[in-house]
């Protein structure tokens, strides 16, 4: 039996969410597109708006293993929730290869918890969810809604334009689409800052809106998102990143 899909107001608030990236010294022109992102921490601000105001502050961090491995954190607290995602995985060829997913929420006093652990020899992917384990069957290059963030980041390294992802999340594989629009200059709290700007396509039948802008001369950080839909709305908005760790 699969679960039911489990956001949270402050989840949706991150959506994660898309990105980030900690500041470094060198350009587009002069990254390696051989090399994967560089560890970061970096903090973000959202204001999400529903009839109500609600300003919360979220973490990300991308830390390299001793094995290979890489971990992807976010986390966000406030007065009312709190949420934790971690995503561990492996990188081959430009393309992440998700190896587990956790999740963990607290809301007005109701918990979730969610792990996905990827199979690939049998490409599956195990989900426990309220302890009721089940499998679901995964395409290669699937990813988790975390690691995603990141293989944006990586693939607008590469000079993409067009960016379609298989996403195993909520008990089924959802494809989200996005398409480079233009360059825009905008002023962020590190500064004011060229970015490109990015539109999610798949969900705009939907009335929905969402955008995002990232720094081709900061490694492609994201700065800013912003999701607009039947009278509510979020901004994420970057306050201050660290490199190394």
């Amino acid at each position: 039996m699969r679960p039911h899909k489990t956001p949270t107001c402050l989840t949706a608030v991150f959506m994660v969410l898309f990105m980030c990236y900690p500041i470094l010294s060198f350009s587009s022109e002069t990254a390696s597109k051989d090399t994967f992102l560089e560890p970061y921490s970096a903090v973000y601000s959202t204001i999400w708006k529903k009839g109500i105001s609600l300003k919360v502050e979220g973490k990300q961090t991308l830390t390299k293993q001793n094995n290979d491995q890489w971990k992807f954190v976010f986390s966000a607290d406030s007065m009312i929730a709190s949420l934790d995602e971690s995503s561990t995985f492996h990188v081959k060829n430009h393309q992440i290869i998700p190896i587990k997913y956790q999740y963990r929420s607290s809301a007005l006093g109701k918990k979730r918890t969610a792990t996905l652990t990827f199979d690939w020899d049998n490409n599956l992917v195990r989900n426990d969810v309220k302890d009721k384990p089940w499998n679901l069957a995964i395409n290669p290059q699937t990813l988790d809604k975390l690691s995603i963030q990141l293989q944006v980041r990586q693939d607008l390294k590469l000079g993409k334009s067009e960016f379609d992802y298989q996403i195993a999340d909520g008990g089924y594989i959802k494809n989200w689409r996005f398409k480079r629009d233009k360059m825009e200059t905008i002023d962020t709290k590190i500064g004011r800052l060229s970015a490109i700007k990015i539109i999610r396509t798949d969900n705009l039948e939907k009335g929905k809106k969402t955008s995002f802008w990232f720094v081709p001369s900061l490694d492609y950080l994201l700065v800013k998102l912003e999701h607009k839909e039947d009278g509510e709305s979020y901004h994420l908005d970057i306050e201050s990143v660290k490199q190394p760790l």
